[in-house]
């Protein structure tokens, strides 16, 4: 299915890293891969129309800051993507950094005086994102061992405060995976996966607050050890589905119930226990239907596919990687070829990154990018995709599935079809657009409605 195409990337030595996230990083409109190093540089890998470049911003590097997570999003509402990083607790290690743009140049808000309360403190695990009121303005959620989460906002006066405590996300969770969408509400709610206790799922209420209906929702699963978490429509009645991976436990597949319950249908053969580190769904070769991909760290990796109704094993190809050390990974098409791309992250020995992709076919491709107000990518947009009597569903990623961010694009494999009839847009705030008989084979961008 993949092909290994990691002689594209330019320089590409080994090294030991964790997360890997997408997002615009020069403002030039076009999408780059961060990649987190540990005990190394982070890296910013731009297509050139050949190759993937390091065109790292010096301030971006942060090489003693052993970053784990990179998570993007617009806290401004500058029309611009803010990155926060999660730096894991060490002797020498930095705190965390939230970089913003300014122009050409990119500065840490959490080393501005009037943040440094908050600064001193913070050696995030996991990350996501968050517009909890629907305004276009992002929050990150961080959660950190041993203490409640946090969601850093921006106040009028442009001070980082935390309101998670009036959000009701004050839970102490050991977090390994957060995904952040309407996934039981009509607004962002955050869904979070858990290390030996009970995850959490926070409905959002619709005025800014959130309640845990995890265990309500059948989703709680007590006692595993949560390691990657992706959402799709698994099985194409309209509703999100939560895959959730463990290391060294059965990995779930929750289908959504009409009315927001949960059950747990993983084929046995799915569920497997693994030493996972990542799970991602994605249609890598656009016949309209996403895979699973399965990402395990020291241990083969695995590739299921929906045939004759139910999830099967197919051959992964290069991907399978039976010796990489896999942590973080991440999917965008980098090239704009309308083929998604696969960066891999390796830990444990220094590595270099891995890149593939499937090899071309004739299958047709759409893919939607939703904005908000300001210009930014609308994380937690969901675009539904209609042709004939059957529909495909994407939510913009918002959250880390595990230690990385997906690209903040819809999109969606055609197979044979030749048509689009529709694609609908809802943005966090309850605005929707359609969008009747696109034009397929490109990206089309869809800006906020205007009020």
């Amino acid at each position: 299915m993949l092909i290994d195409c990691s002689d594209l990337i330019a320089e590409n030595r080994p090294h030991c890293g964790q997360g890997v996230a997408v997002t615009d990083v020069d403002g030039d409109g076009t999408l780059e891969f961060l990649v987190t190093g540990t005990g190394t540089a982070n890296r910013v890998l731009k297509w050139n129309g050949q190759q993937l470049v390091d065109t790292t911003d010096p301030a971006l590097l942060d090489a003693t800051g052993q970053t784990v997570c990179l998570i993007a999003a617009d806290i401004d509402g500058d029309g611009r993507e803010e990155i926060y990083a999660c730096n894991q607790e060490t002797e020498t290690g930095q705190a965390d950094r939230l970089f913003a743009p300014f122009g050409a140049r990119w500065l840490d808000l959490l080393t501005q005086p009037d943040n440094a309360e908050i600064a001193e403190t913070i050696h995030g695990q996991v990350a996501a994102c968050l517009d909890r009121q629907g305004r276009g303005r992002y929050g990150f959620v961080v959660a950190q061992a041993g203490v409640p989460l946090a969601l850093y906002e921006l106040d009028s006066r442009g001070r980082l405060v935390d309101s998670a405590e009036e959000a009701g996300l004050d839970l102490a969770l050991d977090a390994r995976a957060m995904v952040a969408l309407p996934l039981i509400s009509e607004r962002m709610d955050l869904f979070v996966q858990v290390d030996g206790a009970d995850n959490a799922l926070f409905r959002n209420l619709g005025d800014g607050t959130f309640e845990d209906t995890a265990e309500r929702r059948g989703v709680a699963d007590p006692r595993q050890h949560g390691r990657g978490l992706a959402v799709l429509d698994a099985n194409g009645n309209g509703l999100f589905d939560l895959l959730c991976g463990a290391w060294q436990g059965s990995h779930r597949l929750f289908l959504q119930r009409a009315g927001g319950g949960f059950s747990e249908e993983a084929p046995s053969d799915l569920s497997l226990p693994s030493h996972l580190t990542s799970v991602l769904a994605a249609d890598f070769d656009n016949d309209g239907f996403e895979e699973l991909l399965f990402i395990n760290h020291g241990q083969p990796n695995r590739l299921f596919a929906l045939r004759h109704e139910g999830w099967l094993e197919i051959e992964a190809g290069d991907a399978v990687e039976p010796r990489g050390l896999s942590t973080g990974a991440a999917i965008a098409d980098i090239d704009g070829d309308g083929r998604l791309e696969l960066l891999i992250n390796h830990s444990g020995t220094h590595q270099p990154l891995a890149l593939f992709k499937a090899p071309p076919n004739p299958n047709g491709w759409l893919r939607v990018q939703p904005l908000t107000a300001a210009g930014a990518p609308a994380r937690g947009a969901v675009v539904t995709c209609t042709i004939g009597n059957r529909t495909q569903r994407r939510a913009l990623c918002a959250g880390s599935g595990y230690l990385s961010q997906m690209e903040p694009i819809a999109h969606f494999g055609l197979g044979e079809a030749r048509r689009v009839d529709s694609i609908e847009v809802h943005w966090p705030d309850g605005s929707v657009a359609l969008i009747h008989a696109p034009p397929i084979n490109r990206l089309i961008t869809v800006p906020h409605p205007p009020e």
